[in-house]
């Protein structure tokens, strides 16, 4: 299995099945690859602010993934005329190839392009291959990442470090002590001016202070697992 980081928040897995997360890639100054490069058979789209909903719709109808969003998102989603895949907070579904979601809850707001709210913002959980991922989406610090979250017995967290509309590097070290995940990446930072952050000293931290790995990937960047 192999996990690329594409730039701001975009995660690729890929194994038996290739899994895409919140495919901002065009306009994003960060952007690893075009949005007409990117393969996926599932994307999960963690809210609907444009740097996380991107270009989830062409890459959707160009690769015919089904899209994973909370319900509101996935009307949306399939009012644009892509294979949107209602769920919400709590709630899980395992597909008969063996992929499991499970959607979290996340501390963010969600809105759609034209500025419309479009319920909660979330966070994923999903076991490919034997495995279990999380990407937090973006969100601040909050206990049932210690509580709901952490029991899963995560192999890999994808979590904010970027601060200002997300948790920070010392709020996520914190997350990283409460969701005991083994492995960490750090998502949603550097890509604007605003977002400015040092991932290196985010990733001596959490080794120092957890048994965690944490790897730090330019976008374009994986690591095979």
């Amino acid at each position: 299995m192999r996990i690329k980081f594409l730039g701001h928040a975009c995660v690729q897995v890929q194994g038996s099945k290739t899994i895409l997360i919140d495919p901002f890639l065009s306009g994003n100054p960060a952007a690893a690859v075009e949005a007409n490069e990117v393969q996926a058979d599932y994307i999960l789209v963690t809210h609907g602010h444009g740097d996380h909903l991107g270009d989830t719709v062409e890459i959707a109808k160009r690769t015919g993934a089904k899209v994973i969003a909370m319900v509101e998102l996935a009307n949306w989603l399939n009012g644009q005329g892509v294979d949107g895949m209602g769920m919400n907070v709590g709630g899980a579904y395992a597909f008969e190839n063996g992929l499991r979601v499970k959607v979290t809850p996340a501390w963010h707001s969600s809105q759609l392009p034209d500025g419309t709210p479009c319920g909660l913002a979330a966070g994923f959980i999903f076991w490919l291959d034997g495995l279990c991922f999380y990407h937090a989406g973006d969100t601040g610090l909050f206990g049932d990442m210690q509580q709901v979250i952490a029991p899963h017995d995560l192999d890999w967290a994808f979590i904010p470090i970027g601060d200002y509309y997300t948790m920070g590097p010392d709020d996520a070290l914190t997350a990283a002590k409460w969701l005991n995940a083994k492995n960490y990446l750090p998502i949603h930072y550097n890509t604007f001016p605003l977002l400015r952050q040092d991932a290196g000293a985010f990733k001596a931290a959490v080794e120092a202070e957890t048994p965690a790995k944490c790897a730090v990937l330019a976008p374009g960047e994986a690591v095979d697992i």
